[in-house]
């Protein structure tokens, strides 16, 4: 009788075997005949139960190695050229192994996103385990989906996190990737739709569970592909990189260039000082000094880092975490401006007057040296009478003169009359383990304020500056609204009792003027929400339209390099206009501006959509608790299918679903904005104070559902509800209700 082997040799011999990996092939290698199969079955389901093992119908593999033929994702190619993949199909609990394309010349060409299938041969080297050979292509960028996996004894469902999606996708037994009942998986589209009318989905991702708190955020990141782990060649760069000497620089090291930012805030890319300006031609005027972190310097074009920076576009930030533009080693190090150590800058020095206006501006490459990191707060005590031990020794040279050149500032601002939106910003408190402790909205300070003017000030002084010297750059584009737009703000104004008038070339005066008359009314967020909704989307684009929010007619991005790659853009700029060395704008950078400004208005579009859903998902997180709990708010968007809801404490977003209404029909009316009972004339409208019930807070989806429990007052008419397409039965209304109008009055 043949020996049985022991789990370790099947396991050898599967790995080396991968193409004969069923249980007659291992029993054949092993001389196994008659009642001794018995055993070796049993072994074999012992090491899939443990992990070992992967049975795939009657075979088996081991599932911390790639099948010789797998489907596999091309990514980018390092800084060599060198092409590389990544397994569709991994099962491994360790990282997935990285795979070198070897093509041959008649291979088509591929690039990023491609799905291929592959040759696989194990290999040993440092950046790869595989090397693929190119069978076919099978197509690119399928359908991608993030949900919840449910598992079935059939494969299983995947449950989407989106808040509209209403429709699971099945998932195969072949193609559950190893996934776990509950956990947060992303998928591509498999198949056709099933005879259930469900489409097929192949699990390509596990992303653990989506209870755990710091889920919240990492379900944005993929959800909007945002890139999130450095490539190595990017790392090794960053961390080879040692800090800027004097050559070539000016020296401001005696300045007192101080930071002030949030009391969290881990990087500092901007310093600031001001002082009297000394010109007696210029009485009461100032000078203000700004300096940006000169990444320009670490961040050359076409290096690795280079190239990732331009893929992110900008740095996304959540209540828990930072996906960073940049690698710590710059961003938190060489290229933030800490207390006490010289650190590489682009500083600009601007004269203004007594009333804020700028007469004259410099820019300089210099090397500088902080004497304190401060954040809002203590500086705002300070002005206030209460300086603590780290403000008390600046307040008179440094802060003071600070605030009186902002107070120049805020005069030229008030004849310029930018876009004066009053949009409170909300902030959620997390604890130690990821949790929401609170909601609240921030304070908007003087010290804010002040770095706001200061910035914007040097960022149309560098427009200006590339404009004079007639270098390229991109521009921060914000076009006046359309007239479509302006006729949706001027009918919501209406229901407000207010005007927006019609006729004239518009300014932002006049925009001011309504968000004033609304100021202290029932419809001020109402006013202010649906005058930010008229905006067009600032852009970035390397023609000058202005900026109308603004009310500015150049305005680039200077500021803020270690976070925005439009500002590095610029900073380059400056550099080939003052020819300060050969790390300036370069001829092909120069030539692809278009493409750069859209590509990057793309990434920031998605990283505010990642942080409002996270911050969505938080808030339902934080509320979930209170299930049936009676909350105010107000009615900030009608649609056909129900009433939207801002709620006071949080100033979370909820849905009055119209067939929680009650038995009569609602008419809806897009011009009024208003949802109409046919039978007892109950009306919903923007603006309205109500009281509502929490009826359910979905975390996964940061989706709120809400039960209307009145409105100005007034309970809606209750009774039986039919289901049928989900909404109330519906009633032949009478004319006098079909045509009756909503009277508002401006309260």
């Amino acid at each position: 009788m043949a020996r049985i082997p022991t789990k370790d040799e099947i396991l050898a011999w599967i790995s080396e075997n991968p193409t004969q990996s069923n249980k007659r092939d291992i029993a054949k290698a092993f001389g196994i005949k008659g009642a001794a199969r018995i055993d070796l079955k049993r072994l074999l389901k012992e090491l899939a139960e443990e992990g070992h093992l992967e049975k795939r119908r009657k075979t088996y593999r081991d599932p911390e190695s790639l099948p010789p033929v797998s489907v596999l994702q091309v990514t980018e190619p390092n800084a060599d050229g060198d092409l590389f993949a990544r397994p569709l199909e991994w099962q491994g609990d360790g990282p997935e192994p990285a795979i070198l394309l070897v093509l041959r010349e008649a291979d088509p060409a591929l690039g990023p996103g491609d799905r291929i299938l592959a040759r696989l041969a194990k290999v040993k080297a440092d950046d790869h385990a595989y090397e693929g050979r190119l069978i076919r292509r099978i197509g690119t960028n399928p359908r991608r989906v993030l949900g919840v996996f449910r598992k079935y004894s059939e494969g299983g469902r995947i449950l989407p996190i989106d808040k509209g999606a209403d429709r699971e996708w099945r998932v195969a037994p072949d193609a559950t990737y190893g996934a776990r009942d509950g956990e947060l998986v992303e998928a591509e589209q498999a198949g056709p739709k099933d005879r259930m009318g469900l489409p097929s989905a192949r699990i390509v991702r596990r992303l653990g569970d989506p209870s755990e708190p710091k889920a919240v955020s990492l379900i944005a990141i993929h959800q909007q592909g945002i890139p999130d782990v450095f490539p190595d060649d990017a790392i090794a760069e960053a961390d080879a990189m040692k800090p800027a000497d004097i050559k070539g620089r000016e020296d401001l090291t005696d300045l007192p260039l101080i930071t002030i930012d949030p009391s969290d805030a881990r990087d500092h890319d901007d310093a600031c000082f001001a002082q009297a300006d000394p010109d007696p031609k210029n009485e009461g005027g100032h000078i203000i000094w700004v300096a940006i972190a000169d990444v320009a310097h670490y961040i050359r074009p076409g290096s690795a880092l280079d190239r990732e920076a331009r893929n992110r576009g900008n740095s996304t930030y959540f209540p828990d975490r930072v996906v960073p533009m940049l690698p710590d080693r710059l961003s938190g190090d060489l290229c933030s401006l800490h207390e006490g150590v010289p650190r590489a800058c682009i500083a600009v020095a601007m004269q203004i007057t007594a009333k804020g206006e700028k007469i004259g501006h410099r820019f300089t490459r210099a090397l500088m040296k902080s004497p304190a990191s401060l954040h809002y707060e203590e500086v705002q005590d300070a002005i206030d009478g209460q300086p603590n031990a780290r403000t008390a020794p600046l307040l008179d040279d440094v802060l003071k003169p600070l605030y009186a050149a902002y107070e120049s500032l805020t005069k030229a601002r008030a004849a310029r009359q930018p876009l004066d939106l009053d949009l409170p910003e909300r902030q959620i408190v997390l604890d130690d383990n990821g949790h929401v402790t609170s909601v609240a909205f921030k304070d908007r300070l003087d010290a804010h304020k002040l770095i706001e003017e200061f910035m914007v000030l040097a960022n149309v002084a560098a427009a200006e500056t590339l404009i004079q010297k007639k270098q390229p750059l991109l521009f921060r584009v914000h076009e006046e609204p359309n007239p479509e737009k302006l006729d949706a703000l001027r009918e919501t104004a209406g229901t407000a009792g207010l005007t927006l008038a019609k006729g004239q070339v518009l300014k932002t005066a006049h925009l001011n003027r309504l968000l004033h008359d609304a100021a202290g009314t029932d419809f001020a967020e109402q006013i202010n929400m649906a005058t930010l909704r008229s905006m067009t989307q600032a852009y970035y684009g390397p023609q000058n339209f202005g900026h109308f929010g603004l009310a500015l007619k150049a305005y680039a991005h200077f500021t803020s390099p270690i976070r925005r790659y439009a500002d590095l853009i610029v900073h380059r700029a400056l550099v080939s206009a003052h020819g300060w060395g050969k790390d300036g704008l370069t001829l092909e950078d120069a030539n692809a501006l278009e493409e750069t400004g859209k590509h990057i208005s793309d990434t920031e579009r998605r990283s505010m959509v990642a942080e409002r859903d996270t911050t969505d998902r938080y808030l339902a997180a934080f509320l979930s608790d209170r299930i049936g709990a009676e909350l105010a708010g107000r009615i900030s968007g009608i649609q056909r299918f129900g009433a939207f809801v801002r709620l006071d404490e949080t100033g979370a977003d909820g849905l009055i679903p119209v067939r929680s209404l009650g038995s009569e029909f609602f008419h809806f009316d897009g011009d009024e904005q208003t949802l109409q009972g046919a039978d007892t004339g109950f009306t919903l409208g923007l603006g309205q104070r109500v009281t509502v019930r929490l009826a359910e807070a979905v975390p996964v989806t940061g989706g709120l559902m809400l039960e209307l429990i009145e409105a100005d007052g007034k309970a809606p008419k209750r009774g039986p509800v039919s289901r049928r397409r989900g909404g109330p039965v519906r009633r032949k209304s009478n004319a006098s209700a079909k045509k009756r109008k909503v009277s508002r009055k401006r309260r």
